[in-house]
């Protein structure tokens, strides 16, 4: 009876993550591509304003979305924890430590998209401020939430570094799926440490960015299909909370 208990308790967290991963994936990628992504015109602050006055509900929308991805992810975290706690009790807290920080530069976010949405439509602005200075005003929140993301991400990479192992190193994953999470987070430290570090970054930004971006894509895809069509292979016992204190693998 405590084994179906078990069994059964580790399918509803793995499906609880895969489900969660899969939403997060999928609902970032449309809200960047179709969303943010289509209502700003980089270096343009004209245009952007002009897109977003036009389209107020979207971007209210997007900005609404985008805050139940940021609770999601917690959820994600907290499940993705109670699965590979069993693992390696010290590494799954700091991997959830990291990407519970990645989450939190997310909803640092909010407040610039928040800022620029204000900024954009409180006629205040518009009488305290100059063309120029209304302009660049706009194009520095852009730029700071663009540049929020690459620093969100450095989190993330070591987050899926070091999720993948702990899924390599378990009994009951899939090995393959652990090095391609793994790949993925090498992927995204590779990305956003060129940013930061690389002057001329824009001129190989297809090289720092796509490559690192199917990788991650394509290993965090595979960990959350995985775990919706596999997880019921994770019928390990819950350990008990002695093993837990004292860091032992069950």
């Amino acid at each position: 009876m405590t084994s179906i208990i078990a069994e059964k308790s580790h399918l509803f967290y793995a499906r609880v993550a895969g489900l969660g991963l899969l939403i997060v994936i999928l609902t970032t990628l449309i809200l960047n591509m179709f969303v943010f992504g289509s209502l700003f015109i980089p270096g343009d602050a004209a245009a952007t304003v002009t897109s977003i006055t036009a389209n107020d509900l979207l971007f209210r929308l997007g900005i609404a979305v985008f805050t139940l991805v940021i609770v999601l992810e917690v959820v994600v975290a907290w499940a993705l924890y109670t699965l590979l706690r069993q693992v390696d009790k010290s590494l799954a807290l700091l991997a959830v430590l990291f990407r519970l920080i990645y989450t939190a530069t997310l909803a640092a976010s909010i407040f610039n998209y928040l800022s620029l949405l204000q900024l954009i439509q409180q006629e205040i602005y518009l009488e305290v401020l100059e063309t120029n200075q209304f302009h660049a005003q706009v194009i520095f929140l852009m730029d700071a939430i663009y540049h929020g993301g690459f620093i969100g991400l450095v989190f993330l990479g070591f987050h899926l570094l070091l999720l993948g192992y702990l899924v390599f190193k378990s009994a009951f994953m899939s090995k393959i799926i652990g090095i391609l999470v793994m790949l993925a987070g090498l992927g995204y430290l590779f990305d956003n440490f060129a940013f930061l570090l690389v002057a001329n970054y824009i001129e190989y930004e297809t090289i720092f960015v796509l490559v690192p971006f199917f990788l991650g894509i394509i290993g965090e895809l595979a960990l959350a299909i995985w775990l919706l069509a596999k997880g019921k292979k994770i019928s390990k016992m819950e350990p008990t909370k002695a093993s837990y204190e004292e860091g032992v693998n069950p």
